[in-house]
């Protein structure tokens, strides 16, 4: 007698019933299940002297994973990070870029002593250098900070707490857990982050930390937010209380990010990357002492050179690009300026302008150029300017170009959600090997920050 087989769609109908009785947290269920006959397992086994109490690990982890304590504790890490970054990183950048100026300065009268055309002398010292210049003044000193201070955190133990932490908001949009270590790193670099993805073993969810990782302000955006922060939030603050105000503000964007890293997992995961959030265990590791050797050369050698010497690379071209556009006249007016003027529409429409847009589609290949290009076409001069205080560039940005508090509030907005570096983009072709995926991935970002700054510079219009 042949047996009846049941109707595949009777099956699927069946099974989704299943799970809809059953609940979302069944998984959570079965783990807790499996833990608890492993620890009567355990009980009746395993015999000891005296019932001793919790130790270190357990007392810690109540308090950082938390429910009440745990989220206010780890934004109260980020904002000390980013308040010991922005307060030890403002002196050496400054010596450092003042520095560059001095060597390039050297270099551009040996060369006319030595009777080289003034074309060779600009593009080579003007241009590529000081684009070199800039990047490696900007970028050094916060990453020196930043880079071991997290290294430390990682090596104590702290970032699976980070991802226990947060895994209830994944899991909510779709995601996995594990994509909160994933934006950690890309704190230091998009790049580094979208790599790190290979931890997720599921293919769906790390294509989803790979598309979103963008919404994390990595090391080269830090240098932008920082300005703003410091010069139209920290400036409304006694000076006590300044560089403090400052870091509220970077923790604030950065908050902002991870509600757009969110936001997107959830659209995507209802969109063209449908699927339900896979479980995942997280043992919880102890804590261990930092090893200082380790830390050492992780976070200076193996991060702070390897991202420094990428940037280097892709910030020589850049800066020549800069160079040409700001040397080639058409009718006494720079390429520079030309394109930006022809950016201006676009700029006002989104609370900015034409030379903020211009200094981001050069910045393709760098962000950290980012500043000094927006400084040379507002200046009017033919290479990256030398300005090197806040205090010029609050003048240069406030009292001459006319910025508001829109421009600073949408540049911040736009610098946290815009098209990704020329690495980063690299790096998602490598880790997906799909042209669809990487177009996607650096179109999605810069769709999200047209129309967030759109939306803000109408209402703000409105009702200002």
């Amino acid at each position: 007698m042949t047996p009846k087989v049941a109707d595949p769609q009777t099956v699927l109908l069946r099974a989704d019933t299943l799970r809809r009785e059953i609940g979302d947290d069944f998984r959570d269920r079965i783990v807790f299940s499996l833990y608890a006959d492993a620890q009567r397992i355990a009980d009746r086994s395993v015999h000891v002297g005296a019932k001793r109490g919790w130790d270190w690990d357990q007392k810690i982890d109540r308090i950082v994973t938390s429910p009440v304590l745990g989220l206010p504790i780890m934004l109260g890490i980020l904002a000390l990070i980013f308040w010991i970054t922005i307060v030890g990183a403002n002196v050496p950048s400054q010596m450092l870029a003042e520095s560059f100026f001095v060597i390039e300065g050297a270099a551009v009268a040996l060369f006319t002593d030595w009777g080289v055309p003034g074309w060779i002398t600009g593009f080579i010292w003007n241009g590529v250098f000081r684009g070199l210049a800039w990047v490696v003044s900007v970028m050094l000193p916060p990453m020196a900070i930043f880079f071991p201070m997290f290294t430390i955190l990682e090596d104590l133990g702290y970032l699976p707490r980070v991802a226990f932490n947060l895994d209830w908001l994944f899991r909510r949009s779709g995601a996995h857990g594990k994509q909160a270590l994933t934006m950690a790193m890309g704190f230091g670099c998009n790049a580094a982050g979208v790599t790190a993805t290979r931890v997720i073993d599921s293919p769906r969810e790390r294509l989803i930390a790979i598309l979103t990782n963008n919404f994390v302000p990595c090391n080269g955006r830090f240098p932008t937010l920082i300005m703003l922060a410091t010069i139209f939030v920290g400036a409304a603050f006694p000076p006590a209380f300044a560089s403090l105000a400052a870091a509220g503000a970077v923790v604030g964007v950065v908050l902002i990010g991870v509600g757009f890293t969110l936001l997107a997992s959830w659209l995507l995961t209802r969109t063209v990357l449908q699927g339900a959030a896979s479980a995942f265990t997280l043992e919880l590791p102890p804590y261990r002492r930092p090893s200082m050797l380790r830390i050492l050369y992780t976070s200076l050698i193996d991060r702070t050179i390897f991202v420094l010497w990428r940037a280097i690379l892709t910030a020589a071209p850049a800066g020549a690009v800069i160079w040409i556009l700001a040397n080639i006249d058409v009718a006494g007016v720079s390429l520079a300026q030309r394109s930006a003027d022809f950016l201006e529409p676009l700029g006002f429409a989104i609370g900015l302008d034409g030379v903020i847009l211009l200094a981001y589609v050069i910045a393709i290949p760098a962000n950290e150029i980012v500043v000094p290009t927006m400084l040379m076409v507002y200046m009017g001069v033919g290479s990256m300017s030398d300005v090197t205080s806040y205090d010029e560039i609050r003048t240069l940005l406030i009292d001459d170009q006319g910025w508001t508090m829109l421009t600073a509030v949408n540049l911040m907005l736009f610098s946290l959600l815009h098209n990704p570096c020329a690495t980063t983009i690299i790096t998602i072709w490598k880790e997906t090997r799909s042209a669809k995926w990487t177009t996607i991935g650096s179109l999605m970002p810069l769709v999200f920050a047209f129309a967030v700054t759109f939306a803000v510079a109408t209402i703000w219009r409105l009702f200002a």
